[in-house]
Order: C-alpha cells, then structure tokens, then sequence
C-alpha cells in the first residue's frame, strides 16, 4: 500500500513538472538587483548563500533556478511529498525536514549541501503564518557562515489558491517580476535575542521587496536597471570570495 502510495507521488510530481515547465515558458519575466552577483546564473557569482522567498511564489524559482545546484528545505508533511518530487525532476536537490532543531537530521543534510550548493527556504513554509518568517533560516545562516539572498517576487493579477498562504498560479502570458536583495551576513553564533533581532529585519525587508515586485508586475513599468531573466543552469564559477554587504535601507529611485 505504502509503495502504490509513492509511485502515485511520483507519477503527479512528473506530470506537474511537465506541466510547470510548459505553463512558466509563456510568461516574460523581469529582474532588478541590489548587486546582480547575487544571482546563480551570473558569471561573477561566486560562494554558497541561502536564498529566501515567500511559500506562495515557490514555482516560479522552481522553474527559474532548478538547474543551478540547489538544495531546497522541504517539509516533512505528506501534502509535501509531490512538491518534493516535482523538486527532483525540475533538477532541484531536497531536503525534507526542518531547521528548527539544530540537531535535527535536515539540518545535518544541509550542512553537508552548503559545501557546493545553494539552499533554498520558504521561511515561512510549511503552513505558515502567510509572510511571517520563521528563525530557522537565520539560524542556519549564523551556523554555517553563509549569506541570506531575500528575492520578492510578483506576478500580474495571479490565480491565488484557498489555501494558507494564498498560493500564486501566474496567469498564462502574464508578467513575472521580481526583486533581488544584496547578501545579508547574520553574525556567528547568535544568541536567540539575536537570532530575533535579525528575523524580524529579514523579515521586513522581504515583505518590501515582494510589495515592489507585486507593484511593478500589476503596473507593466519598465525600470531603468531591469534585466530579462531566462531559465538557465548556473555558471562556472570563481574561487569564492563574498564581499560583506550591509543590510539595504532602500534603492535608488526606478524609472
């Protein structure tokens, strides 16, 4: 019974993925950077980062980003285990588990990835709140030395879910935007104060950079410094060296 149950987990992931990749083709998707280095796909990218994004816009990096070395932190759950299939065959590595242990087994796995792959968090995933992050991604950004990347994403008038998160299903040929952060280095060995201290900034920032792409996508603007973002593998990259970046207080004006 158990193994009818995961081979039909991993026939619905297959025929989403498929479904996914031929639905996210059709739509024009734009980017502005606080630092374009902070993308996988850019030539001069170099290092590990844990890259944040709210639960509800988890299709288009699935789409984007799945070839670019990745691991991806997924719940445990049973209503997680076709997302996790759908991970795989995109091309993205996963983790099931959570970081809110520190000796749990997912952060262990993570750990080991960190050492030539990126990690991927919907902080405010499994089941929420909506847009409230959870401490486990600044947790495992302080343990493990790497920086967090914040990307706000918007889509033009989506399709929202009746679920907790209001899950976004772009509109076939519609606008995808979205917002990129600089590296944000959380300090070693935070205590939980701190751990607090830098949530609630990671978490204000990103609510900010998903307000700007949500408003950008709606409005059809072009901005002076967008880029065209394409789905692409990673680049070959430097020996890593990550410039320390202080937390952003706002960009310059867009177009």
């Amino acid at each position: 019974m158990i193994f009818r149950y995961e081979l039909a987990q991993r026939a619905a992931g297959l025929s989403f993925s498929a479904g996914v990749c031929q639905w996210m083709n059709t739509l024009d998707y734009r980017a502005v950077y606080y630092d374009p280095t902070a993308d996988m796909v850019s030539p001069d990218y170099t290092g590990q980062a844990i890259f944040v994004f709210w639960h509800e816009y988890i299709l288009l990096p699935f789409y984007l980003r799945s070839k670019c070395k990745a691991t991806m932190l997924l719940s445990r759950h049973s209503d997680a285990q076709w997302l996790y299939h759908t991970a795989r065959f995109m091309g993205l590595h996963a983790v099931r588990g959570s970081t809110s242990r520190g000796g749990s087994s997912a952060l262990i796995e993570l750990m080991h990835a960190s050492r030539d792959m990126n990690i991927i968090i919907t902080p405010d995933g499994p089941r929420g709140p909506r847009r409230q992050l959870a401490p486990g991604a600044i947790y495992l950004s302080s343990k493990l030395g790497l920086p967090l990347i914040a990307t706000g994403f918007g889509c033009d008038r989506p399709w929202r879910m009746p679920t907790w998160d209001r899950f976004a299903v772009p509109r076939l040929y519609s606008r995808v935007r979205a917002v990129v952060g600089p590296r944000l280095h959380i300090p070693h060995g935070l205590d939980r104060g701190g751990i607090e201290h830098y949530r609630g900034e990671v978490e204000l920032l990103l609510n900010r950079l998903t307000d700007e792409a949500e408003q950008w996508a709606v409005s059809g603007r072009r901005k002076a410094d967008q880029q065209v973002v394409r789905r692409e593998p990673a680049a070959r990259r430097a020996t890593p060296v990550v410039p320390a970046i202080e937390m952003p207080r706002g960009r310059r004006a867009a177009a």
